[in-house]
């Protein structure tokens, strides 16, 4: 037997796809001293039972482009290393068995216009030339993505670890890791029961077993087993061997030629969870008992759809479990827990079509230090604090795992491991007809139900059942006053004689500005990307307050600390549960809030972009003159036992004005009107401050050096080639929810990275970049006529270049 090395620079653990694909990349970049260690075989864990369909389609552009890129890699594999793949590029079919069906399909079909896929809609007549054997009497249309394709799951594993190993890289089979050693925040090596390997990286691809090898590194891969089941039948007569994928959501079930036979699975609505208490050791090329009960409800959904299977024979009903995560999104990239380890996990049985680029990616982020491009919806930091609870990480993965196939409705909820997180102001808001949402495990209010309405989301491609609610809390945040709690906003204190070198070396924009100074900045990547966008409080002159975005909690918290230079004497702490946030805004929260307070609220005493510590009946607030929604305002940060007493004097101040309760819905809204920026839509690390208009948050002529300032020089000695741009319908009836394609004269330029609607200009609001690779300005993009793709259907569309609310900001600054 092999003996293990003692000393190698990188150690994978796992040897499925995910864990061939990283060696076969990071070999392809010249890191060869790279070994792979799989406690079985390769591909014994779940790689060699996976169905193997790979589709390239997600709903954010980058992981589109990141399973583009399998596709890319399967095209060419096989001939490079010599190993067949089972590689078939013959196209995927999904269809629609009805007419709000249709509707998300050719949703999907602009969405993947948008992103440069060939997707075709089809009728049923010309669905059932690709696929002649089903019958199509209630098929209202489908959608070919003619790239699409299938593939043999451990060829195509066995593939990726020839290429490797012709790069250098060694693989271990029959391995059992025993342990992480770590050392001053770093893995330092891995133990096995075949001896101790040092290393400076630690990749855990491990498959349904990557939560325990977490575990012994003190990192949370938040993902739980769960039975897939599948059935793959005996040769069928004149059985076309070019079939396509098919995909039938309606009926929860997907198919695949085998063979001359059939591949079919489903995704039924009552998943069955495995492994509760644990993996059973020796669990390698293992299957569980076919459970028939539980699939014939899929059984006979597929025979409607392809009769033949009633009489064909079968082969084996195939059950075996793999790894699902909350959100049904796959995990990639550094464990914010601890530098140097890395996880690629979690596929929810889409691994095959995920595996080449989930693979690309992650060995260019261990290199490089940072992804090749923004992977936000599978990054690992999107995690929090709920998602260390392994019961609640199973009951959201079940209801996740459960709606694999059904309506990807817009604004749609989960309900499961609810109520978690909640505000002291829960009960109450909830009593006054608020509507909650869920991020991170926190209960907001998404609006707010009037006498005679019920709160609770109706669900449409439509206008849903909350509009007119919205309409009026957004209403009164211009014209009155409303109230908004964002106690979930995430909440950090840097503390420390070195906090504002620190801060200046990460943030873009200027804080060293005297305490009771408040600053909105971002934070960005050596490329000049937006890492961060959140507001600094300098409290004094050794201490900032830091506010962020609930979902960004995890992230915005690691970058922090991973930039900041271990020399320096300062200490980071995450103070979100000491204080819950009362935002009141609109024209009258000065008027109301000074009857609460004897602190002076003025504009001279109290003006935009300043904190002050105030007292209302009996609490110290935090108060911060800064604003989201486009008005007048004040964000009350409150330590939470005052919560209620605060919330309750406010709205009995205001009562007689008009004041509120409003919710995250409108915040949207009127976030849009006044053309601010939302990370993870409209900035993220692919895009720099001057692409997203904010190139005014950068202290350019300060002389201070900050992390991209190199890059945002260089990139402004020559012309953008994309910017984001403002663009309004005046059609009423569309609704845009992002994603739409943008065309300029004819010619697809870009999509919209957020929309709604826009409740005091009265219009569809929409924001996308506008890309041209020769170079953008105001010349270009005045020049050009353009037009927005709704669910396949061009419409006419109005480009704008200042917020369309308030441009002046005059309402703010009074």
């Amino acid at each position: 037997m092999k003996k293990l090395p003692k000393n190698v620079r990188v150690v994978i653990i796992g040897g499925g796809i995910m864990g061939c694909s990283t060696a076969y990349h990071l070999a392809k970049l010249g890191w060869s001293d790279t070994i792979v260690i799989d406690k079985g075989e390769l591909t014994s864990g779940s790689t060699f039972h996976a169905a193997g369909l790979v589709g390239q389609l997600r709903s954010n552009a980058n992981i589109t482009q990141l399973l583009g890129y399998s596709v890319e890699l399967y095209n060419r594999l096989e001939s490079e290393t010599g190993l067949g793949t089972g590689w078939k590029m013959n196209g995927g079919l999904r269809l629609a068995c009805n007419d709000e069906r249709w509707t998300e399909v050719k949703r999907q079909a602009t969405t993947a216009h948008s992103f440069g896929l060939d997707m075709q809609l089809l009728t049923p007549t010309e669905a059932l030339e690709l696929w002649p054997i089903m019958d199509i009497s209630d098929v209202v249309g489908a959608a070919f993505l003619p790239t699409d394709g299938q593939a043999s799951p451990s060829d195509i594993t066995r593939s990726l670890a020839r290429g490797a190993r012709d790069g250098g890289v060694e693989f271990f089979e029959n391995i059992q890791v025993t342990g992480i050693e770590i050392d001053n925040g770093r893995p330092k090596a891995v133990l096995t029961d075949a001896g101790r390997i040092a290393c400076d990286v630690v990749v855990n691809c491990a498959g349904q077993w990557a939560r325990e090898v977490g575990r012994m590194a003190g990192v949370n891969v938040p993902l739980v087993s769960v039975q897939h089941q599948y059935l793959v039948t005996e040769t069928i007569d004149n059985l076309p061997r070019d079939l396509p994928t098919l995909r039938d959501p309606d009926r929860l079930i997907y198919f695949k030629e085998d063979v001359g036979g059939l591949v079919m699975g489903g995704y039924e609505h009552n998943p069955k969870p495995w492994a509760i208490d644990g993996i059973p050791d020796g669990f390698n090329f293992s299957l569980l008992d076919s459970d028939w009960d539980h699939f014939m409800p899929l059984m006979e959904q597929a025979i409607e759809r392809v009769p033949a299977l009633e009489h064909a024979g079968v082969k084996e009903l195939i059950n075996g479990p793999e790894s699902f995560t909350p959100d049904g999104n796959f995990i990639l990239g550094e464990a914010p827990e601890l530098s140097g380890f890395y996880i690629g996990a979690g596929f929810n049985a889409f691994g095959i079509a995920a595996g080449g680029g989930a693979g690309m990616a992650l060995a260019e982020w261990i290199v490089n230090g940072e992804p090749p491009f923004d992977l936000w919806p599978v990054d690992i930091r999107r995690f929090g604090r709920p998602h260390r609870d392994i019961d609640w990480v199973r009951n959201r993965t079940l209801e996740a795992y459960s709606k694999h196939y059904t309506m990807a409705w817009p604004y749609e909820e989960h309900s499961s491991g609810r109520p978690c997180r909640r505000s002291p102001l829960y009960d109450v808001l909830k009593s006054r007809g608020g509507c909650f949402g869920e991020k991170l495990g926190w209960e907001r209010p998404n609006w707010f139900a009037g006498k005679d309405e019920t709160a609770a989301d109706i669900y449409s491609f439509s206008r849903q059942n909350w509009f007119e609610a919205v309409g009026r809390e957004h209403r009164a945040a211009r014209e009155t006053a409303a109230v908004f709690d964002q106690s979930s906003f995430a909440k950090y204190l840097v503390v420390g004689k070195d906090a504002e070198k620190a801060l200046s070396w990460i943030a873009a924009n200027n804080v060293t500005r005297p305490a009771g100074c408040v600053t909105y900045t971002q934070m960005l990547n050596p490329k000049g990307g937006i890492e961060c966008d959140l507001t600094l409080a300098r409290i004094a002159q050794d201490q900032y307050y830091v506010v962020t975005g609930t979902g960004f909690a995890t992230h915005d918290l690691a970058w922090i600390r991973s930039n900041i230079d271990p020399q320096l004497n300062v200490q980071v702490v995450d103070v979100t549960s000491a204080y819950s946030v009362l935002s009141v805004m609109g024209p009258k929260s000065r008027e109301i809030l000074s009857r609460l307070t004897r602190d002076s609220l003025s504009n001279e005493d109290f003006p935009f972009a300043t904190i002050r510590e105030i007292g209302i009946k009996g609490a110290p607030i935090y108060a911060l003159r800064i604003t989201y929604v486009g008005e007048l305002g004040f964000e009350l940060h409150i330590p939470v036992e005052y919560a209620r007493h605060v919330y309750d004097a406010l709205m009995e101040a205001g009562k007689d004005d008009g004041i509120v309760d409003a919710g995250y819905r409108a915040i949207e809204s009127l976030r849009l009107e006044k053309g601010y920026r939302a990370w993870g839509a409209d900035i993220g690390p692919d895009y720099t401050p001057l692409e997203a208009g904010l190139g005014w948050a950068v202290k350019f002529k300060s002389g201070q050096d900050f992390i991209g300032r190199d890059a945002l020089i260089k990139a402004r000695e020559n012309k953008l080639t994309r910017q984001l741009m403002c663009f309004t319908l005046d059609n009423a009836d569309v609704v845009l929810l992002g994603r739409e394609t943008i065309y300029r004269n004819g010619k697809r330029v870009g999509w919209l990275s957020s929309a709604g609607w826009g409740y005091t200009i009265a219009t569809n609001i929409g924001y996308g970049y506008v890309r041209h690779a020769d170079g953008i300005d105001q010349t270009f993009l005045e020049s050009g006529h353009y037009e927005l793709e709704v669910a396949t259907e061009r419409v006419p569309c109005n480009i704008h270049f200042e917020p369309l609310y308030d441009p002046q900001m005059n309402r703010i600054k009074v």
